[in-house]
């Protein structure tokens, strides 16, 4: 079975409890609250996909990611959620290549938002022609994804995917945390509203208020973000 060496691997670092010399790309694992960290992370992707699918029901406009996803998404006739799951490996790898460390958390987050986006994709409606509606429905997603934000951050398993592949940039590249970030999203919008993808003035507002909500989804919970994130030498963000 192909996928066998990868649960013998996790198997290995669960038990260990910590991550073998050769696989220092990976952090460890913390055995004895890994069940709690994970229901607790599960929680969070939940939540983050959640918050995405009531954005692109809105018909306002979605993150950046969101954008190029659901373009992906109809032109290779996939869902939206299979997409998020697809593009999540590609910047992942991207991230490894770059020599940026991850967690089992980073996996989780890969692995779970995703098909979480896509029940919530069939559950939530399409709405159009009620603009108040669709700003609730845009607004509860900002909220959604900033709590989501802090809870799954909080577990401190590693950072999601996209922010492994900011944190390398900003590595390798000296930029402030926030220019690799906004590079990287500018760059993503433009090519998914250049594909079709559901760019517009929710795109716009959403990328004004995400900060202010992951900041108040910090307080929230009381997470603690690495200090040194805006280090080179040690750094750790739908």
């Amino acid at each position: 079975m192909p996928a066998a060496p990868g649960f013998i691997l996790f198997a290995h670092i669960y038990r260990a409890g910590v991550v073998p010399t050769r696989f220092l790309m990976f952090k460890p694992i913390r055995r004895k609250t890994f069940l709690r960290d994970f229901l607790i992370a599960e929680v969070g992707f939940l939540m983050f996909g959640l918050s995405i699918a009531l954005m692109i029901r809105a018909n306002l406009g979605t993150s950046a990611w969101a954008v190029l996803e659901v373009a992906l998404a109809n032109i290779f006739h996939l869902t939206p959620g299979t997409v998020t799951v697809i593009m999540g490996f590609i910047v992942l790898s991207a991230g490894l290549l770059l020599r940026e460390k991850v967690g089992w958390g980073t996996l989780a987050n890969i692995l779970s938002i995703g098909p979480w986006e896509d029940l919530a994709l069939w559950l939530i409606p399409s709405v159009q022609g009620n603009l108040p509606l669709q700003l609730a429905m845009l607004l509860l997603a900002v909220l959604l994804m900033g709590v989501a934000s802090a809870i799954y951050i909080g577990v401190d398993a590693g950072a999601g995917p996209r922010d492994t592949l900011m944190l390398a940039i900003h590595r390798l590249t000296g930029w402030s945390v926030r220019m690799a970030r906004g590079s990287i999203e500018i760059a993503v919008v433009s090519l998914g509203w250049l594909l079709g993808g559901p760019a517009g003035i929710g795109t716009l507002i959403f990328a004004l208020s995400i900060g202010i909500a992951v900041q108040w989804g910090f307080k929230l919970f009381k997470v603690q973000p690495h200090k040194s994130l805006e280090t080179p030498t040690s750094v750790r963000s739908t």
